[in-house]
């Protein structure tokens, strides 16, 4: 499966924004896909990850609610909506994929074997 991120820009802090997470091939109903982020100078860190049902979700801890997960299959999409936007979660969000057991997740990012090629998200205050 082949991974392609859209939806990032340059916002105000408090806007929100949508990103998307589009898959080729037909078999993306397999995958858990797991959302991640690095900033300049920093470490590629977690975000979110859905397993391959949707019906389980998981976040990191400073996120405290503002973000949520979620994913259609039928079009073969992933969502990463973010509220609340502040200026430090300015990165370059990446999706991943990882063939996984149903209602499986998984959050490091040495379990996910496909990545898109990220986009961009610039928060100002």
């Amino acid at each position: 499966v082949q991974l392609v991120e859209s939806g990032g820009g340059s916002v105000q802090a408090g806007a929100s924004l949508r990103l998307s997470c589009a898959a080729s091939g037909r078999t993306f109903s397999n995958y858990a896909v797991g959302w991640f982020r690095q900033a300049p100078g920093k470490e590629r860190e977690f975000v979110a990850a859905i397993s391959r049902s949707g019906g389980v979700t998981t976040y990191a801890d400073f996120l405290k609610g503002r973000f949520t997960i979620s994913r259609d299959n039928a079009k073969n999409t992933v969502y990463l909506q973010m509220n609340s936007l502040k200026p430090e979660d300015t990165a370059v969000y990446y999706c991943a994929a990882s063939p996984r057991p149903y209602n499986d997740i998984v959050v490091r990012t040495y379990d996910y074997d496909r990545w898109g090629q990220g986009t961009q998200v610039t928060v100002s205050s």
